[in-house]
Order: C-alpha cells, then sequence, then structure tokens
C-alpha cells in the first residue's frame, strides 16, 4: 500500500491535501439546517461542527435524513434554511471553491458508465480544471491504488458493484480534495477491497484530510471512526468522539437506544420448531 503521508511523494498515491492547522475552521460546520419535501421535514434544525483532520461516522436509521444532510452539506441540494460552511467558506455563497475542497461520493448516484473507467476519472480530472498531464498521472496513480489498473480500459456499465464503488472513489480523490463526504462506501465491497479501501481513507486523514462516511454498519463506524453523530428524524441525538457516544457500550446499542423502534418479540408460535 503506498503511503499517503505528505512528505512521500516519490511513490504513486492518492493526490494528498495539505495538513490543515490545527487552530483552522472545522472541515464543515452546519447550523440550523433545514430542509422539507411537501408536507416531510426530512431535516429540522440540525447542527453539526465536523472537527478539521477527523474520520467522522455519520450513522442514522432509514429516512433519518443522512444522505438528504450530506447532499446539502455539499452542495447538491439547496436547503430551506440554515448555514453551511466547509473549512470556513460558505457552502451557497462560494460553491466554486466549496466544490475544489470537498470529494463526494454519492450512494446511487449514476456515473456516466458508458465510459471506461480511465475516461470517467480523466473527465471528472479535467472539470475540476486541472491541466490534461496532471491528470492523466493521478488517474494512473489511483487505478493502481484502488486495483483497477487491469479495467480502466473496461467500460463502467461492465464493471461490478464493487469496482463502481471503488471508480467513483477514485473520481472523488483525483483533485486533491480536503474534505470527502462518502455515503455507504462499502456497500457491495468485497472485504479486501474493502480493507484496502479503509487503508487509503486512513492515509487520506494522516495526511491531513478529513473523511466523512455516512454507513448502517456500526461496527465498521466504531473501528473505523474517530467521531460519530448519530442522526434521528432530521436532527442530531448524539455527536461527539466515538467513545464519549457510545458512553461505554457498544455503537450498536447506544444507536438503538437513542433511536428507538426496536421490538422484544418471539414472533408466532409457528416460527418455532419444537
Amino acid at each position: 500500500m503506498t503511503d499517503l503521508a505528505p512528505e512521500s511523494t516519490a511513490e504513486p498515491g492518492v493526490p494528498t491535501p495539505p495538513p490543515a492547522a490545527p487552530s483552522g475552521p472545522p472541515a464543515l460546520h452546519i447550523e440550523g439546517l433545514r430542509k422539507s419535501f411537501g408536507a416531510k421535514r426530512a431535516v429540522d434544525g440540525l447542527g453539526l461542527t465536523v472537527p478539521t483532520g477527523s474520520f467522522y461516522g455519520l450513522v442514522g436509521p432509514n429516512g433519518a435524513g443522512k444522505t438528504t444532510t450530506l447532499s446539502m452539506a455539499t452542495g447538491l441540494l439547496r436547503p430551506d434554511a440554515g448555514t453551511i460552511t466547509v473549512l470556513g467558506t460558505d457552502v451557497w455563497r462560494e460553491p466554486v471553491k466549496v466544490k475544489s475542497l470537498v470529494g463526494v461520493l454519492s450512494d446511487g448516484v449514476e456515473l456516466f458508465d458508458r465510459l471506461t473507467g480511465e475516461q470517467l476519472v480523466t473527465y471528472h480530472g479535467l472539470l475540476h480544471g486541472m491541466d490534461r498531464a496532471t491528470v492523466v498521472q493521478r488517474t494512473a496513480d489511483l487505478l493502481e491504488l484502488l486495483d483497477l489498473q487491469g479495467t480502466g480500459g473496461t467500460l463502467v456499465v461492465d464493471y461490478s458493484a464493487g469496482m463502481t464503488k471503488k471508480i467513483a472513489l477514485a473520481c472523488a480523490l483525483v483533485h486533491a480534495p480536503r474534505l470527502l463526504v462518502l455515503d455507504e462506501p462499502f456497500e457491495s465491497v468485497d472485504p479486501v477491497s474493502a480493507a484496502n479501501i479503509r487503508d487509503i481513507l486512513e492515509q487520506f486523514v494522516r495526511g491531513g484530510g478529513t473523511v466523512i462516511v455516512s454507513s448502517h454498519s456500526m461496527d465498521l463506524v466504531q473501528r473505523m471512526c474517530d467521531h460519530v453523530a448519530v442522526i434521528g428524524a432530521g436532527r442530531v441525538l448524539a455527536a461527539g468522539t466515538t467513545e464519549e457516544v457510545r458512553a461505554g457500550s457498544s455503537l450498536e446499542d447506544r444507536f438503538v437506544e437513542l433511536v428507538g423502534g426496536r421490538r422484544h418479540s418471539e414472533g408466532p408460535a409457528w416460527l418455532h420448531t419444537s
């Protein structure tokens, strides 16, 4: 695995963001965020601060508002109310600058799958205004790092679900963002690839970047993230370091305690064989 620390530049790897000063603004700061779809309030006055240099987990049940929040935080969806800043820059006042700071892997977003993997990553790099020579080098580095170098010439439509996740991550990394926002990045990814992706993300954080990952896997978030927020009904129910939020319990048990809804039932008698 290529070292992603800033001082290591001799070997190919993910373009490493410059380390942020500890006294600088948070990677993401949200206040009073609201969003409704018709009569449904998806995000209800949500506030959240993600420290720079953290590996931040975002967990919540289906329909809790996680994806809506991340879509607004990355400039993909306009909020009804509230403020969002990325490294001190307002997302909606300076959207172009913010997009240069953020890499996004959105769950379920369609890719231009009639391009090859290499073409897709190159296209994303050029969209960010990078010169072609730099894009070509970084694309080659990322395909190698994600074990896709043998399929860079294959159309994305012919990729497996796991390969599609990895090429989408390459697109999110090619412009060397300061903040990575990943929605279910490990879904459909095999265990070996998932371990390699975790290594890449951990090196990205050690190199000064910040990662926000939304996931339904409590065990993965507990092992991987140093901070976590639990979201329910469009609000933050608990946030802080992973140890603080766990409060001596497992993250899964604490999550169930906070969001509720667990039913203890043996089920109907006909389900029991003896």
